[in-house]
């Protein structure tokens, strides 16, 4: 799975409004937030992000 390059640049998280980068993880694709003190992890279902804090999980 691979977000197109212009989709990646316009996602920022809704928590912090940190920008997105692409990860995986055993249950699949996701969207791990680079703020500093942030750092939700977003799952992707169906090449669709979800976006929301309630879905986000916290870093291990």
């Amino acid at each position: 799975m691979s977000l197109p390059p212009f989709l990646l640049e316009i996602l920022v998280c809704p928590q912090c409004h940190a920008p997105l980068a692409e990860s995986s993880d055993q249950d699949g694709p996701e969207l791990r937030c680079t703020g500093d003190g942030c750092g939700l992890i977003y799952p992707v279902r169906d090449e669709i992000p979800v976006l929301l804090v309630d879905e986000a999980r916290r870093p291990s």
